[in-house]
């Protein structure tokens, strides 16, 4: 522990996710210039301005979810006035998956303010909330994740906020409490978004890339393609991402081929992977279907138009080959539903100690 950090700062620090306000530090025993002195031989950084941790802690988080949280909190301990964080900074600190601001900010939901603010990167809301709205996080106050994803929808739209009410229903929200939030917004700006999110979100997709797979494939417009459909037969089980008619949808990332120890989900070598990927579809295929497989690449920008086109030209295909009834594969339908991992998370940031 540095010699001019005391037993109290340092108490407040591990409380505090490593961080402590200057005038915190002051109250506990500490002089402006021993602040200062840690700054200036770099022992300690300005996270934001007036708030510090110590250098190493903050260059041991090298994730960006982990730096945008640490900022957040930061930005947190210099509201003196009652709040929660709301909106992307409430989906961080829960570990939501969404999909990133274009600039991140901080946010914060504020009673009595009137109005948004956007002041020194800190978004203040005024929307009202329930006491039953507020989740404490590692002690972080924060709006829960049904609420904090709808307020991402008014706020970014309806594919920020699909994303996001998709992953609150993954990490145990409900419908329920989707539409228990979307009633208080009956007369709130972007209510309709909110009301389409409600109605689209789906506790069955594992990812971002399977959220922005099914409203791509809406938009072929043959209707809304339903999630995790299975087939067994000869022992062997596929579930499929996505399904319009007897087409497939498989959503393709490079970390379902990377090892485990290189950051990726496969155990075994990329080759093996591979190999596996092909029977599979081979297997799913061989029951008169067809399969389109798309990848990230494919959700934005020019590529998008590219990949409809493609993809409604195969889909199309299939159904003239195959038809678009699936009766015959009743008999093939796994009895239960595809079991979901559950994916117990620690905090958000490591712990800090001294």
């Amino acid at each position: 522990m540095l010699a001019s950090m005391n037993a109290r700062v340092a108490a407040q620090m591990s409380a505090q996710w490593g961080l402590v306000t200057r005038c915190q530090a002051r109250e506990a025993g500490m002089a402006g210039h021993q602040v200062d002195s840690l700054v200036r031989s770099g022992a300690w950084v300005a996270v934001r301005r007036g708030v510090y941790a110590e250098k190493s802690y903050v260059e041991s988080l090298t994730a960006a979810v982990q730096r945008r949280v640490l900022a957040d909190r930061a930005a947190s301990l210099r509201i003196a006035d009652p709040h929660v964080l709301s909106h992307h900074s409430s989906a961080h600190l829960q570990q939501l998956d969404v999909l990133h601001e274009r600039e991140p900010i901080t946010h914060v939901g504020r009673p009595g303010i009137v109005g948004a603010h956007l002041r020194h990167g800190v978004k203040h809301h005024l929307a009202p909330y329930g006491l039953d709205q507020v989740v404490e996080v590692d002690g972080v106050r924060a709006l829960d994740a049904a609420r904090t994803s709808l307020d991402i929808a008014r706020e970014h739209g309806y594919l920020q906020g699909l994303v996001a009410a998709d992953s609150a229903l993954r990490t145990g929200a409900t419908r329920a409490d989707l539409e228990r939030a979307a009633a208080a917004m009956t007369h709130w700006p972007q209510v309709t978004v909110v009301r389409e999110v409600v109605a689209s979100a789906s506790p069955l997709t594992d990812s971002i890339a399977e959220s922005l797979g099914r409203d791509f494939v809406t938009e072929l417009g043959y209707g809304v393609p339903q999630s995790q459909f299975g087939l067994t037969a000869d022992g062997r089980t596929a579930w499929c991402d996505l399904r319009l008619g007897r087409h497939f949808f498989e959503i393709d990332g490079r970390v379902k081929f990377r090892p485990v120890d290189v950051g990726g989900f496969s155990e075994k070598s990329p080759e093996e992977t591979l190999w596996d990927e092909k029977l599979r579809q081979d297997f799913v295929t061989g029951f008169k279907t067809g399969m389109s497989r798309l990848t990230w690449d494919d959700f934005f920008g020019g590529q998008r138009r590219v990949a409809l086109e493609r993809c409604r030209r195969e889909f199309l295909d299939t159904c003239a080959r195959f038809g678009t009834d699936i009766s015959d594969l009743a008999q093939f339908r796994p009895r239960h539903p595809k079991p979901r991992v559950v994916v117990r998370r620690g905090p958000v940031l490591p712990r800090w100690s001294p």
